[in-house]
């Protein structure tokens, strides 16, 4: 007799991985590509064409078929797993009949997404980390991160992208909107996100979408509900970060920015910037791209009446300075 594997629900399951277990995704490669649980290794028990396969077999003639066909497939050794009907399980078999301990997420990845979902609905209590751009927010929140009693998120870290036109000119490949949730899910759980940690956590503040990532809607809504402590920075604080952001940075593609957004920052600035770059003043180039931003973000802030902004003056302070200023800050307005 074959007994089954043991299931544990969502919350269950991942307290489980974080103990050190390694999390096995016998799904599809193209479902794995599209979204998976951080950290999950990739073990498909079918090919991609293989999953095609069964699933025109499903819709076109019967479930049967095409379960039918998976074993025969997956092997005949396998074909005694016929009474679980679940891929997960089948592999967990396997795994077992080596000595190797084995647990299933019941309910699979599906359970996983609704509860990643749900848990998105419950209260956060954040600090979003606001200022124009250049003030060096990600910097920042580096920064914050080292400071013992700090929690953060970096967005754009994760997003693998600044935001705007030049926010990915190296061209990183962004995960999809459903990883990029699956990412930000994983951090807070991370940070204990929904304990009783009183303190807020720290994040970037950011609009709707990050490059072509959509932030999860009710993580957002939070977002702009909540407390914004803006950084007040000086042009040259905010321009000298613009050079040293960009300055390793292809002067073509730099160029390519400045044409994209030619529309919105009008074709005499566009040709400053581009003959700025092109005599190799990225100082000059980067004060012309901050009219660019600074109308982007003001237009962003029309928009989101309901956000609680709190200026903090930064001027002059490198980031890692911001970062202790801003957490006694933070202490400090709670504390009221």
């Amino acid at each position: 007799m074959i007994i089954p594997p043991r299931s544990l629900e969502t919350t269950e399951f991942l307290d489980e991985a974080d103990k050190g277990g390694i999390v096995i995704d016998v799904r599809a490669p193209i479902e794995y590509a599209e979204d998976h649980i951080p950290g999950a290794i990739s073990w498909p028990l079918f090919s991609d064409a293989e999953r095609s396969e069964i699933g025109i077999l499903y819709k076109q003639k019967s479930k049967e078929k095409a379960i039918e066909k998976g074993f025969e497939i997956i092997g005949p050794k396998m074909a005694k797993m016929v009474r679980y009907g679940m891929r997960s399980q089948s592999v967990a078999w396997l795994l077992r009949t080596a000595s190797i301990p084995a647990i299933v997420l019941d309910g699979g990845y599906k359970a996983y997404k609704s509860h990643a979902r749900s848990m998105y609905d419950k209260p956060l209590n954040l600090a979003i980390l606001g200022g124009l751009t250049g003030s060096a927010k990600t910097d920042v929140i580096g920064e914050l991160g080292k400071i013992k009693g700090e929690r953060t998120v970096d967005l754009e870290g994760m997003a693998k992208h600044f935001g705007s036109a030049f926010g990915n000119l190296d061209r990183h490949e962004q995960p999809t909107s459903k990883q990029f949730s699956n990412l930000l899910f994983s951090r807070l759980r991370e940070i204990d996100a929904w304990g009783d940690n009183p303190r807020p956590i720290w994040v970037e503040n950011e609009s709707r979408t990050i490059g072509k990532v959509n932030l999860p809607e009710p993580f957002y809504t939070q977002m702009i509900k909540s407390i914004c402590i803006e950084m007040e920075r000086t042009e040259d604080d905010r321009v000298n970060h613009l050079v040293q952001m960009y300055g390793d940075i292809d002067r073509s593609l730099l160029a390519g920015a400045f044409k994209r957004i030619t529309p919105k920052l009008g074709g005499q600035n566009t040709n400053q910037a581009l003959e700025a770059l092109a005599q190799g003043d990225l100082a000059i180039a980067a004060k012309i791209a901050l009219v660019y931003y600074d109308k982007t973000y003001s237009h962003g802030l029309k928009r989101r009446t309901t956000i609680n902004r709190t200026p903090v003056n930064c001027k002059g302070l490198n980031p890692k300075d911001c970062a202790l200023h801003l957490s006694k800050f933070l202490t400090n307005y709670n504390l009221k």
